[in-house]
């Protein structure tokens, strides 16, 4: 196995570049949204296969145990040759949650199964009453058995439409405050009782969806944490989710896209322009030296601190922005649905622009994040 640290890093992009430009098929660059599981799946098994699916996670578990330094490279090569993030719920989010709370047991049987494609996830946190206010989480579990029975409803669930197993905030006791009486727990989709229902959204996607659970069972031995210790779990884990959020790779992509829209408008030696995207650009820059060292803190300490509000904050609204003056120097042109051509090449501007909206909400709003700061930070009132 390949000590991927060891390289410089130089050696490192090359090889990534390397295997990104053998592995991954032309038709699934650059795309708009995010593809259905049966056309990525080839590319799932090539990343898995020849062990560049799990950056982040420690070698022992399957992973690239990559150094923060070296994880930003990564993330950037892949972003900057157009990847595809495919079933990323299992590798961002499930697969950290179960190293960083699960047991050995719960480890040996879903991080294979997650590396290989097997297991397919989505999350099954928010609720329609229950999104910034996740403590009001209204799905209940109610004990069975070896397990659970579960019935509720959630929403804004991505990837659904493919997954065949989902991790859910339940509540297994309505007797304590609300926080104290959430669980964590996993159970099979393909089960009766699962419906799932695909969200169109503004920019034509169906990547969210809403789940309704009726009677559908999970094993007790599938949850993580402990019994009524959800909340501490789903902390966590959203932590690993608002930093993922906070990386500038995304605002970098971005900003590839508006020159581009720049170079075919003519704006590129634009006073006005230029000025607005030098601001731009080092609003990137220092999002990206910001989200180094949160990396490198997380390496030493294995804990996510408040720094990932103000990562995820700083990342999705400067996305939003480069967004903003991307259709303002475009003008009508940019205002068609799956791209036009600009200087030659085709460009779609507007998919992105609208896709911007979503990461200010979910992981918690933008609104939700400041409060946090707020009251844990700068220590202000309620």
């Amino acid at each position: 196995m390949t000590n991927w640290n060891l390289l410089s890093d130089e050696e490192f992009a090359r090889a990534a570049t390397d295997f990104v430009e053998r592995a991954c098929p032309p038709e699934l660059r650059h795309l708009p949204h995010r593809p259905r599981w049966e056309k990525s799946a080839g590319w799932y098994q090539a990343m898995s296969r020849e062990g560049w699916l799990a950056p982040g996670w420690p070698v022992e578990f399957g992973g690239m145990g990559l150094e923060p330094s070296r994880h930003l490279i990564y993330l950037e090569i892949f972003e900057r040759l157009g990847t595809p993030a495919v079933a990323p719920q299992g590798i961002v989010n499930v697969g950290p949650a179960l190293i960083g709370f699960g047991t050995d047991e719960q480890r040996q049987e879903f991080l294979p199964k997650i590396l290989s494609g097997e297991h397919r996830w989505c999350q099954g946190f928010s609720e329609p009453n229950a999104g910034s206010d996740l403590a009001s989480v209204r799905t209940e579990a109610r004990p069975d058995g070896d397990g659970y029975i579960i019935n509720g409803q959630k929403i804004w669930s991505t990837g659904a439409i493919d997954a065949n197993w989902m991790y859910a905030l339940v509540r297994t006791d309505k007797s304590v405050r609300k926080q104290a009486g959430l669980s964590f727990i996993m159970f099979p989709m393909d089960q009766p009782g699962v419906t799932v229902r695909p969200i169109r959204t503004i920019s034509g996607g169906e990547e969210f969806c809403e789940v309704f659970l009726d009677h559908v069972r999970a094993s007790a031995a599938h949850m993580v944490g402990g019994l009524n210790n959800g909340w501490k779990v789903a902390n966590g884990l959203l932590g690993f989710e608002r930093l993922w959020s906070g990386s500038a790779h995304q605002c970098r992509q971005a900003l590839v896209r508006l020159k581009q829209v720049a170079h075919a408008a003519g704006k590129l030696q634009d006073p006005a322009f230029l000025r607005q995207i030098t601001r731009l650009e080092l609003d990137v820059l220092d999002l990206a030296s910001c989200y180094t060292r949160s990396t490198r803190n997380l390496q030493v300490t294995r804990r996510v601190g408040f720094e990932a509000s103000m990562l995820k904050i700083w990342a999705t609204e400067t996305c939003q922005r480069i967004g903003e003056l991307m259709m303002e120097v475009g003008g009508d042109a940019v205002l068609v649905q799956d791209g036009t051509d600009f200087d030659g090449r085709h460009l779609d501007a507007l998919t992105p622009f609208l896709e911007a909206r979503a990461p200010t909400i979910y992981g918690g709003t933008v609104q939700i994040h400041r409060n946090i700061l707020s009251k844990n930070v700068l220590n202000l009132p309620n």
